[in-house]
Formats: C-alpha cells, sequence, structure tokens
C-alpha cells in the first residue's frame, strides 16, 4: 500500500480544532508527549513499515538545508 499523499479528509479544519483543543493547557514538554503518543498510535492503526518509512522520508524533506 503506498502512501496517500492527496487531501483524504473530509473537514481539516475539524481536525485542527481537535488537536488544537488537545494541547490547550499543556506546557511545552506535555504537548511533545501528546504528539509522540499520538504518531505512535496512529503509526500502528497504519501498521505498514514501508508506509510509514515513506511518511518519515516525506515529513523530514523539510528540514533539509
Amino acid at each position: 500500500m503506498p502512501l496517500q499523499t492527496e487531501p483524504r479528509l473530509a473537514d481539516p479544519d475539524a481536525l485542527y480544532e481537535a488537536l488544537m483543543q488537545a494541547h490547550r493547557a499543556l506546557d511545552e514538554a506535555a504537548s511533545r508527549r501528546l504528539d509522540a503518543r499520538l504518531v505512535l498510535l496512529l503509526a500502528n492503526h497504519i501498521g505498514d513499515m514501508d508506509v510509514l518509512r515513506d511518511a518519515i522520508a516525506l515529513a523530514t524533506q523539510g528540514d533539509q538545508p
């Protein structure tokens, strides 16, 4: 299964709002822990290591000098 990069969310604004709500009142460390738990939960849901490697590679491209 290839990595799906085209928009697939019916309501991306609702996802953004849910993420912002989850982070409200968290300090930076707690916010980073929440992000890490969310990434691990979603990675487990995906379950395909090739897809996850592709996602990691794509996500890190923006950090290249």
